[in-house]
This record gives structure tokens, sequence and C-alpha cells, in this order.
């Protein structure tokens, strides 16, 4: 759909009032927004969710993203219609070496870029959704003097967000326990075509969309955009075992990593996809999912009501695992760490689980009942406080 443009709701996607709301125009009205963000769908995919909410409430906002050309943004952003600003990026060096030297000229650099872009805009609030490009937009709108907005998608901050909190009191959290000054928990934004899913009534579409039948319990296996090679080689070792237990796979590996999936005659299905457009569709058809557990996923599964075992990145700061906690805590989900998910695992466990459509349920009910709704709503309350305490 057309940013700005109504859409009329398609199979599956359950509308409510606050799609239709609108902000009323006047002479104080808040008419231009820069959103902030990318690297990752973790920091794009509430970007555009946002921006979403806001269009919905004034489809003459002019809403324009910042980013940097080599992150996920510089093809997802445009292809969603809005219209996207470069920053250079700049990595901060996690321990002393000899780059560190060259971070404040080129900080200094992007912080020029960024002023450069909230100068063309007329931006009148930067929001920011974490990762490279977001510290020079903070540091550029701090000294402009134009509100800042945050949202931290991860159970432990990261350091541009850490940094942008200390300019202002609009801070919403999809974790609790982020330390973040002024913070507020309102959940993950999200799609609409995600967050107001229903399931049931696109399983039918979602399982022809992917050759599946709707009538096998599925298994979703994905490792988010980039895959994950764990997922790919433990899964790849156990289709035909998957296969002749009746559990049907859809694996998403990732781009180039794909596999060949032999499925024993008779047996359930096991199709291998690169990449999914529409996550929507492969959330439908599934039952049971495997994955990584970035903010973005454990929020998505956790609206949508799909259990999940959860397997954290094993590198970083560790935010993958407390990422999971709170649904595992509640019942919805499975904690695996990455070395122990192995073909012996998917034997033991995974598969007695898959078939197991009483236990399922019961994760998925819990799964439910843990998620956090309309936080891109939320945000958009967050981005137009922001503005009326500026104005006022």
């Amino acid at each position: 759909s057309i940013p700005g443009r109504a859409a009329a709701p398609r199979p599956g996607l359950v509308m409510t009032a606050a799609d239709t709301g609108a902000a009323p125009a006047g002479p104080q009205a808040l008419t231009s927004v820069l959103l902030a963000g990318g690297g990752s769908a973790g920091h794009v995919s509430p970007l555009l969710a946002v921006a979403d909410a806001l269009r919905r409430r004034d489809p003459s906002m002019r809403i324009t993203a910042l980013g940097t050309a080599t992150g996920l943004e510089a093809r997802i952003v445009p292809a969603r219609g809005y219209p996207l600003e470069l920053v250079p990026k700049v990595p901060l060096p996690r321990r002393p070496t000899p780059a560190l030297f060259g971070v404040p000229g080129a900080l200094a650099g992007a912080v020029r870029a960024a002023d450069g872009v909230l100068q063309r805009t007329g931006a009148q609030v930067l929001v920011g959704f974490g990762g490279y490009v977001c510290s020079p937009a903070y540091l550029a709108a701090r000294r402009r003097g134009i509100p800042i907005v945050i949202h931290e998608q991860n159970a432990r901050a990261g350091l541009a967000n850490r940094l942008g909190a200390r300019f202002t009191r609009y801070v919403g959290t999809a974790f609790p326990g982020t330390g973040l000054p002024h913070a507020r928990l309102v959940g993950m934004p999200l799609r609409a075509e995600i967050s107001r899913l229903d399931r049931s009534a696109l399983r039918a579409e979602a399982a022809a969309h992917f050759g599946l039948d709707p009538a096998r319990r599925t298994l979703l296996v994905t490792g988010g955009s980039l895959g994950a090679q764990r997922l790919n080689t433990t899964f790849e070792q156990r289709v035909a075992r998957l296969s002749s237990a009746g559990v049907q796979v859809l694996h998403v590996t990732g781009i180039g990593k794909e596999f060949r999936a032999s499925a024993p005659v008779g047996g359930a299905a096991y199709v291998v996809v690169p990449y999914v457009d529409r996550m929507e569709l492969a959330y439908a058809a599934a039952d049971l999912v495997v994955a990584r557990s970035g903010a973005n996923t454990v929020a998505e599964l956790t609206v949508v009501g799909l259990p999940a075992v959860y397997v954290p990145l094993p590198i970083g700061n560790g935010e993958q695992r407390l990422n999971a906690e709170g649904v595992v805590r509640a019942g919805g989900g499975l904690l695996v760490a990455d070395a122990e998910l192995t073909p012996a695992w998917v034997d033991d466990v995974l598969i007695p689980l898959a078939r197991n459509s009483e236990r399922v349920a019961a994760m998925a009910r819990a799964a439910a009942g843990s998620a956090q709704r309309h936080a891109d709503e939320t945000m958009a309350d967050l981005v137009l406080a922001a503005w009326r305490e500026r104005m006022w």
C-alpha cells in the first residue's frame, strides 16, 4: 500500500479504531518528522511501523528516514515508499584499537551530515531507534533544540540510545529493565500486517503460497533476515527424520544459504526458501517456530500467538537471551543454547514437542498472553507529546 493512503482490510488483518484516527491540522501542527535507525531489521522494522502510525494520524505529514548506505534500510525503506537520507556509518570499537583514534573526526562528519538532513527536511521531531546512525542524529538534534523521542528494542540498551536518552524524557522500550532514564514500557512497534494478524483466517492462503498442507502441523525455522548457520546446518541433517515424523517444515535460510531438502516419499513437506517478503504468511502457516531471539522476532511471535524455541545468538552482549526470558517464563517458549541445538536435540526434544498438539496450543496461549500490543500507536503518541511540549 502507498503510505498515507488508507488500505482496504485484507483477509487475516484485523483493523482497529486507531487505524483511522487523524491528528487535527492547525497552525502549530506537526508537519515533519525524521526517523533515524538502521543496520538490521530490529531497527528498521519498528521505524517503519511508527512511520505508518504517524501517517495514519496525518497523511500530509512529511516523514523522512535517516540511515546508512550499507544497512538493510537502504533497500527496505524506499520500497515502503518513504524517502531515505544517508549519513556516514561510524562504528564505535568495543575495545581500544588504532581505529578508535579516527572516531572523533568521523563522528563529527556524521553529525554535520545529520544536521544537514534536519535542516533540509525541516524536521520538528527526531525519533531514534538505535544503531550507528542515531548517535550523530541525537547530537545534531540536541544542538538545534529539536525534540528527541527514543525507542529501544532490546532488553539491554545499545550505546546510541544510552546517549540519546540523556537528552529527552520521551523514551519507549520493548522490554522492562533497560536501565534507560525516563523509560516507559510500550512494546515493539510492529507493522499492521503482523500486529493485527488473524493466523487462522490466513492459514489456507499461507499454505498455498508456500506449497504446504494446511491440515498438517507445521514448524517454521528462521534465522532472521540474514539466516543462522547453526539452524541451517542442524536442520539440513534432519530433513528426512522430521518428514517421516509427520512434521511439515518451512525453513527460511537467508539469501545464498539455501540447501536442497529431499523429503521421503509419503512424508511431510520440507520447504526451503531463502527469504520471505511477507512474514505474516509464514506465521499464518506455522504452529511452532525455531528462531533466534532478536527483539523484533520475539515481539512478533508473541503478538501473533506463536510458541517458539528461541536460540539466542551466542555472540554480542547477551541481549538475545534477555529478550526471550519473559515469554519463556510465561510458558510461551523454550530457550536452547546455540551449542545445544544439535540433530540429537531435534530427535529427542523438538519432534516430540511438535507432535504434542495440546502442549503446543498451551504454549501458544501463553505466548499471546505475554505480548505488548499497539506500540506503534503509543510511540506516535510520544512523538506528538514531545512536539506539544516544545510548542507550549
